[in-house]
């Protein structure tokens, strides 16, 4: 079960799970904690897992007034200090790797080490007019349905619109009982579009994985490789076969690989099928 914590002026949603090393987990557009269900239920044997609705998602809400990637990345730090977590492993997804790359440049010394996926740090020509696509399509789908499956289009792999897995998401998504509003959408969406980090990467100090998925659009590959290339020491590895949000799809690889990076940082041997 989670809970409301009070940090930096909001009521913030926060699951947690298991003990160990702490990991931060911050997701994306629109995304509430529960996008890391996979992550929260596979990983907390081993770590305490955390991970929050931001702002204007799920059950945090969104105040009055301006929203940057600074803010959300101060909300972070925040937060941690409100649940006792001095440092973690930070993992940010799409989005959310916009928070973490921010976080780790804003307060350096709550970062252990940085995971981020699907990332990006300048936007493009394309990226830009993908955006503004969704902006638009937030207010102007003939339903919510509509939009979820346009807007998913961008998301999952070919595989899982024809295995059934996003019309299942899409089911679930709706059935959710704190939905996110259009403009909540579309505000977080600015914050994202429009940020920019490259220029600052390389003062981030903390050990850092980049993972792209092969078959993403709407954060290719070549978005993930300038932000490694940017980082000094970063690792670039593209996960073959899969799109914006490997770590649903694809949950056991993507734990895997994570867990191997932490106890790396960590200086620990990996896990073998024999055990630790």
């Amino acid at each position: 079960m989670g809970e409301h914590v009070e940090a930096n002026g909001t009521r913030f949603w926060v699951e947690r799970r298991g003990e160990g090393p702490d990991v931060l987990l911050v997701a994306g557009l629109s995304d509430p904690a529960e996008a890391w269900q996979a992550q929260l239920d596979g990983l907390s044997d081993r770590y305490r897992i955390t991970a929050f609705d931001n702002r204007g998602a799920g059950r945090t809400p969104l105040p009055d007034g301006p929203l940057t990637v600074p803010l959300m990345a101060d909300d972070a730090a925040a937060l941690m200090s409100a649940l006792g977590v001095e440092r973690a492993h930070v993992a940010g997804f799409s989005g959310g790797s916009l928070i973490a790359q921010e976080l780790a440049l804003r307060h350096p010394d709550r970062v252990r080490s940085l995971v981020l996926v699907s990332a990006w740090a300048r936007p493009d020509a394309y990226f830009r007019t993908m955006t503004r696509f969704w902006h638009w399509l937030a207010e102007d789908a003939p339903g919510e349905r509509a939009m979820l499956e346009a807007f998913l289009l961008w998301v999952y792999t070919p595989r899982a619109h024809a295995d059934g897995t996003v019309d299942r998401i899409i089911d679930e998504t709706l059935a959710f009982p704190h939905p996110q509003s259009a403009g909540a959408f579309q505000r977080q969406l600015e914050a994202f579009a429009a940020h920019e980090t490259l220029d600052r990467l390389p003062g981030i100090t903390a050990p850092a994985l980049v993972l792209s998925g092969e078959c993403d659009i709407a954060a290719p590959p070549r978005f993930g490789r300038a932000v490694a290339d940017a980082i000094p020491g970063a690792d670039f590895e593209m996960l073959f076969g899969e799109a914006h949000q490997p770590f649903q799809e694809a949950p056991e690889k993507f734990n895997a690989r994570v867990d191997a990076f932490w106890r790396e940082v960590a200086g620990q041997s990996p896990v073998t099928d024999g055990g630790p």
